[in-house]
This record gives C-alpha cells, sequence and structure tokens, in this order.
C-alpha cells in the first residue's frame, strides 16, 4: 500500500499562480507522500513533452511514483467520424503514458456535465455500445504498453456503482479495471460503503475524497456546495473531517486485501496545502488504526 495525492488537489494554487506542477511534485515528497497522480487541469503534458519529461525525471529524484494519470473523455458521439477522433485522441495520451514511464490511466466514457434529461438509466443504456467500444478500443491500444485503464465512478451517466459494473463486465478487457473513488458515490445519492463494498472487487486503484452533506431541505448557502442528481447538496472537506465514513471505508479497503496506491483528492474551500497535509496525515493513521 501506497499513499500519494492527486496534482487535482493543488488546482487552486496552480490557477492563482503559487505552484506549477514541478512544485506540487516536490511538495509530495516532502510531506510523505509516496506517489503522485496526474490529472492535466492547469496544465498540459500531450502537447508539452519538455514539461511531460521534466515531470517525469523530478518524480524519479524526488523519489516519489507516478501512480495514475486521468483525463476526460466523451466515446459517446453524433457521428462515426467524432467517435474515431475522440479514440485517437485519447490514444495519444496513452502514448504520453508510454513515455512517461506511468502505467495506469483513467478515462471518462461520457461527459461530466450532463442536462438533467440525460441524467438518467435510459441514456445510459442507449450511449452503452459507444462506451464500450471506445473503452475496449483504448484497453486492446494501451494492452501494449502493459497500461491497465479504468473506468471511474465519475460523471452522473456512469457515477452508480452497477453502472460502472456494467460498462467493466461488456468491455471485458483484463487490462480494464475501475478506479474506485469513495466519494464519487455521493453524487448520484449513492451511500459510500454500498458503491465501496460492492465495487471494491474491480479496483486498481483507490480515491479517498470526503464531503459535507446536507439534504436538498437544508440549503446551506453560499461556499462551494454543489447539487447531487437528487438536489441534495455536497461539498468538498479534508479528509476525515467531513460526512463519509472514511475509517470504515478504509477498513473495508483494508480487510479486502487491496494493497495498492491509495490516492488523496481535495476540493474543498481551505487551504490546498494545509488541507493536504492533514489528510495525508489522517489517511495515513487510519489505514495504521484499521
Amino acid at each position: 500500500m501506497k499513499i500519494g495525492v492527486s496534482t487535482y488537489s493543488f488546482l487552486d494554487a496552480v490557477k492563482a499562480g503559487e505552484m506549477d506542477v514541478l512544485d506540487v511534485v516536490q511538495w509530495i515528497a516532502d510531506n510523505g507522500g509516496e506517489h503522485m497522480e496526474i490529472v492535466p487541469y492547469g496544465f498540459t503534458l500531450v502537447d508539452n513533452l519538455e514539461l511531460a519529461d521534466a515531470v517525469r525525471d523530478q518524480a524519479k529524484k524526488a523519489g516519489i511514483e507516478l501512480s495514475n494519470y486521468s483525463m476526460p473523455a466523451n466515446f459517446v458521439r453524433r457521428t462515426k467520424d467524432e467517435f474515431e477522433a475522440e479514440v485517437a485522441r485519447v490514444k495519444e495520451h496513452v502514448d504520453l503514458l508510454d513515455r512517461m514511464g506511468i502505467q495506469h490511466m483513467r478515462h471518462d466514457v461520457t461527459a461530466f456535465t450532463l442536462p438533467p434529461e440525460n441524467a438518467t438509466i435510459e441514456y445510459f443504456e442507449n450511449s452503452l455500445p459507444q462506451i464500450v467500444e471506445g473503452c475496449r478500443r483504448i484497453a486492446d491500444y494501451a494492452a501494449q504498453f502493459g497500461i491497465t485503464t479504468t473506468i471511474e465512478n465519475h460523471g452522473v451517466a456512469v457515477q452508480h456503482s452497477d453502472r460502472v459494473q456494467r460498462v467493466l463486465h461488456a468491455v471485458d478487457r483484463p487490462n480494464f479495471k475501475t478506479t474506485l473513488d469513495i466519494g464519487n458515490f455521493m453524487c448520484v445519492d449513492e451511500d459510500p460503503i454500498v458503491g465501496v463494498s460492492k465495487n471494491l472487487p474491480y479496483a486498481s486503484l483507490v480515491h479517498f475524497k470526503d464531503f459535507y452533506v446536507r439534504p436538498f431541505y437544508h440549503d446551506p448557502g453560499g461556499g462551494k456546495w454543489f447539487k447531487t442528481v437528487n438536489g441534495n447538496f455536497l461539498r468538498g472537506s479534508i479528509v476525515g473531517h467531513g460526512d463519509i465514513e472514511v475509517r470504515e471505508i478504509v477498513k473495508l479497503i483494508k480487510r479486502s486485501g487491496y494493497d495498492g496506491y491509495l490516492t488523496l483528492e481535495f476540493e474543498g474551500m481551505e487551504d490546498c496545502r494545509e488541507a493536504c497535509k492533514i489528510g495525508l496525515d489522517n489517511l495515513r493513521r487510519f489505514w495504521e488504526e484499521a
């Protein structure tokens, strides 16, 4: 088991010009992280190979692993040409991973933001053939490099544990698994303990985040609150400070025998550096106590 942090956790500092991705690499190493997940928001690598090489070399110098690369993708397209263009675009990122020595990838399968009329089981089932074909094409391409590709419970169309499993079984590739995010189930109002329990057998990487939650009839007012598919309110918190039963989920994961990467994600209102330090310490402590 190795604990690390996603670059996404530092997005506020990166966007403010207070850190760049190389600073993030060093911060993680200096604060006890053992690996880093790359989420190319606030910077790009696929079109900046000089920076990609610098990140790879800096991580090696700092003594941390590059555990995962997470990117948006959308295989639900109106035309065959658009679908083929999206597959080709994602393959370029697979090539980048091979260059950087990263062996794990998470790509989305539909647009992250969908209108309410598309956040339905009907939309999911109608879109499934394109989703499956896109995932198979990327998994098969990545296999030659020894790269595992994954679907995350991310984006309302494929965020429920059952829908993730539906895609996993339909794709049916040995190197296609799930990046299991303990918090994202809440975005579709699924109990995280239930979602984690159901999808843990298929997980090749685990994301740890935490949320504050308020019911739809208790509008909390200002701040970084957003709504679930059923209108409840969520706001990112420091891991261990929110309403998710993080300690119980850690116990589930540890008792399952999972021994891979644990990746901290933070998207709350606190200073991202302080929040990540507290979250890292909490996650390590929870694991040791489990």
